[in-house]
């Protein structure tokens, strides 16, 4: 499978917050992706599109170090997995692989991004909550914080597990599909928010489905299809070419200006006379 990279300059000025060099993963004998080579610039917002079981969150996996490469390289901030401290990357998983039945608040939510294993004590400090609260006013749920999660909206709970993910101040934020589960007016105010987060100095990681979402909030756009298909901005990765190399599949875009809309499938024609 042939892979275009697109870039803003010949070579990255700033030093990678991701850095993987000839990586191959997979479970056993099956292999995802191969000799993957891929950079994240330190401050970058960047959204990884592509089909489903493409390899996104294995990507995601090998980059969090929950899932050990079988061959390469994986650096962050210039270090190996091993020797970088706990807390330096946030991580917020798939609302829809969370059990919704277990009883905790949106405020006990938050309080496990303290908890790295290592901790003795198992109370939170007068600090750690006052930073919960803080988190909460900031990201808009600081009146559900005494909720049973289950009694919450989508947007809350995406919310809620932002907070998780941030108490520690992470260098890194990766977000697995953090649109999915929500609502339009909810996937627009999370992406909001998380450019908001991103001016702030810290690298964005995320895996979604939304293209036009991507096209809307996200400055890096990276197509994953088993390996890098093309990286860039969005008004340069999205073609149909690139995009239907990495969906396989026939791709719609209606560009106006600097607005596009993307669509999959065949394009309906309606006859005179048809609603």
């Amino acid at each position: 499978m042939s892979t275009r990279a697109i870039s803003s300059t010949e070579s990255h000025v700033h030093p990678a917050a991701v850095s993987l060099t000839d990586v191959t993963a997979g479970y056993g004998p099956h292999i995802v992706f191969k000799r993957l080579s891929l950079k994240i610039d330190k401050g970058q917002f960047a959204g990884i599109v592509g089909p489903t079981a493409c390899g996104k969150t294995t990507l995601l996996k090998t980059i969090l170090g929950t899932q050990s490469p079988l061959s390469g390289t994986v650096l962050l901030d210039g270090q190996a997995l091993n020797d970088i401290p706990r807390g330096i990357i946030g991580y917020v998983p798939q609302l829809g692989s969370v059990d919704w039945r277990f009883p905790v608040t949106v405020e006990e939510v938050i309080l496990m991004g303290f908890y790295t294993g290592k901790r003795i004590w198992p109370w939170p400090s007068m600090e750690e909550r006052e930073r919960v609260h803080d988190l909460a006013h900031r990201l808009g749920i600081y009146r559900c914080l005494g909720q049973q999660i289950s009694n919450t909206s989508g947007g809350q709970r995406q919310r809620a597990f932002l907070a998780r993910a941030l108490v520690n101040n992470p260098a890194l934020l990766v977000l697995d599909e953090p649109t999915s589960g929500v609502d339009i007016k909810a996937q627009h105010e999370v992406l909001h928010l998380l450019g908001d987060i991103n001016s702030e100095g810290i690298t964005i990681l995320l895996t979604t489905h939304d293209l036009n979402a991507v096209a809307s909030h996200l400055p890096w756009v990276i197509c994953f299809r088993n390996g890098l298909i093309a990286q860039g901005r969005p008004r340069d990765i999205f073609t149909n070419d690139i995009l239907t190399r990495t969906y396989g599949g026939d791709i719609t875009i209606v560009r106006h200006e600097d607005y596009f809309l993307i669509a999959t499938g065949t394009p309906i024609h309606f006859s005179d006379g048809e609603p």
